[in-house]
């Protein structure tokens, strides 16, 4: 088996387990054989001293599959 990863940041103003939800739903829409998420950064967008979003950049690793060529 061969695996790849890529990058996507998930960005929400509720929490940072729904903005790695976020960057996971979206890699699914395109990408099957999604197999793991590992939290890379977390940070924080703050606005006139509060914390407004959560900023995280997941790395998505999924399963290559092979395809023969006709």
């Amino acid at each position: 088996m061969v695996e790849k990863s890529i990058e996507l940041t998930g960005i929400s103003a509720n929490s940072i387990e729904e903005a790695v939800r976020l960057a996971v739903a979206r890699a699914a829409v395109t990408i099957d054989s999604l197999r793991r998420a590992e939290v890379v950064d977390v940070s924080a967008t703050i606005e006139e001293g509060e914390i407004v979003s959560w900023r995280v950049r997941t790395r998505i690793t999924f399963a290559v599959q092979d395809r023969l060529h006709e």
